[in-house]
């Protein structure tokens, strides 16, 4: 989507304690391009502020409706909190079937009013209506108002229990802030997998300079997707078999038997490797990205 003076770019695809953070790959000594902000996340981006709600209960088999639960809501705020100025945005849908309230305002208008959200599936909606009362409840005035909610499949989960309540989203709001950003299988990505992998939440940022001046640029994502784990063009992924993710979701989709293994034993392979292929490639990712250039909401637009 797009700030002015700063921009930010939407694109489709029991509160427990956040796990110790991961030594992240730049301090393992990968050598990935470009200088990062301080903290290498998005709200190096002067005024965003991220939350995370994490649920994370029950161990063992699924009992719908009871669990296991791995999900949560992340939540990002354009602006400081109580500063309800709008924010120039795009959005940009490169395929797929993936939900995003609140775009056709943004294509409308070029505005961007309110917080971002990032859910499981089958949360928009409770999350949604949480985010009109929690700027309500700020002091927020307003006739109406499109909150945006993205959303990816948190196949971890117990998605069709909808575990995610109104307080789970006000938590992640209220409990944004700039700074460091909690990454990895918390908020909205707590019951995502990526690559075959535990997925989740990531973020990252970049100093640029253009015609002398020295902007950010900075990305959030909520991966969800298959395919190979690839780090600097390495296929690491293919050489780790032991870590992959697990499920214990009845095995009634052929994609989700090529992508995760029943745990604990693991899945044998059924299908040849073209079909495999094609169904590992499945899944989605949104990603959010802010810049403090200043730039209009058809600039981002274009340049997707």
């Amino acid at each position: 989507m797009t700030i002015p003076a700063k921009s930010l770019c939407l694109a489709l695809a029991l509160i427990g304690a956040l796990p110790a953070q991961n030594p992240r790959a730049r301090a393992l000594g990968i050598p990935f391009d470009g200088t990062p902000g301080p903290n290498n996340a998005i709200t190096d981006v002067a005024g965003i502020a991220v939350g995370h709600t994490t649920i994370i209960r029950g161990e063992g088999k699924l009992v719908p409706g009871q669990g296991p639960v791995r999900t949560g809501v992340t939540a990002i705020l354009p602006r400081p909190k109580g500063n309800w100025d709008f924010v120039m945005a795009a959005t940009f849908n490169q395929n797929g079937n993936g939900d995003m309230t609140g775009v056709n305002w943004i294509e409308e208008s070029g505005f961007l009013e309110g917080p971002i959200l990032l859910t499981g599936t089958h949360s928009v909606g409770v999350v949604r209506a949480a985010a009109i009362h929690w700027q309500i409840d700020q002091g927020r005035q307003f006739v109406f108002t499109y909150p945006i909610v993205a959303e990816t499949f948190d196949s971890l989960n117990d998605a069709n229990g909808q575990h995610v309540k109104p307080e789970h989203a006000w938590a992640a709001l209220n409990a944004a802030k700039p700074g460091p950003v909690q990454e990895g299988a918390v908020g909205g990505g707590t019951g995502m997998i990526c690559n075959g992998f535990k997925g989740g939440i990531g973020t990252s940022s970049r100093l640029v300079t253009v015609a002398g001046k020295q902007y950010t640029l900075g990305v959030i994502v909520q991966c969800n997707y298959g395919g190979d784990l690839q780090v600097l063009g390495v296929p690491v992924g293919r050489e780790i078999t032991d870590l992959k993710a697990c499920t214990t979701l009845p095995q009634t989709r052929p994609w989700m038997g090529n992508r995760l293994r029943p745990c604990p034993a693991k899945l044998a392979a059924t299908r040849n490797s073209a079909e495999q292929a094609s169904e590992l490639g499945r899944g989605s990712i949104v990603v959010v990205v802010a810049t403090d250039a200043p730039l209009l909401s058809h600039q981002p637009k274009s340049g997707s």
